[in-house]
């Protein structure tokens, strides 16, 4: 059986961890978890970051690892300039059409609905990578609500 690369979940130290979609995740095999800017990554060549404007991801994409910046839009920004220059990161996309169902307002997103709590994107990219998603949305408040406004992309 073909071992699936870790998914690496780069968190901002400021993320308030009261509000983290990823909480109780941090225990689950699979994922490794690191501070930003404290802690220095692992080799990520050949691992997915998830931006805009890229290919949508692919079940083509499901034997390669995923990175996931995990911060406000400003802090993921500036998270992503930080990222190692010789990283030779593949850049995949989510589909547009997808909704948040995590209630916030940022002004540093000009369309709040289509930024996506964490826990959303890194289950829309299991999803389309054809990995499993169980579990993934145990702990979140609003799985449902996610679930049922998306339906038309996770059948």
């Amino acid at each position: 059986m073909l071992v699936k690369p870790k998914t690496i979940v780069w968190r901002h130290r400021k993320e308030n961890l009261k509000k983290c979609s990823l909480r109780g995740l941090e225990s689950q095999a699979g994922f490794a978890f690191f501070s930003y800017p404290n802690q220095t990554l692992p080799d990520l060549d050949g691992y997915i970051l998830l931006t805009i404007d890229a290919p949508v991801l692919t079940k083509d994409d499901g034997d390669k690892g995923l990175l996931l910046l995990d911060g406000t839009w400003r802090y993921a920004e500036k998270m992503y300039k930080a990222l190692p220059p010789s990283a030779k990161l593949i850049h995949r996309s989510l589909p547009p059409e997808l909704r948040t169902a995590y209630p916030r307002k940022q002004d540093d997103c000009s369309e709040p609905e289509r930024g996506l709590a964490s826990v959303e994107a890194l289950y829309a990219a299991y999803f389309l990578m054809g990995r499993s998603t169980g579990g993934l949305l145990d702990h979140y408040h609003w799985r449902d609500a996610f679930l049922e406004i998306n339906k038309g992309i996770f059948t």
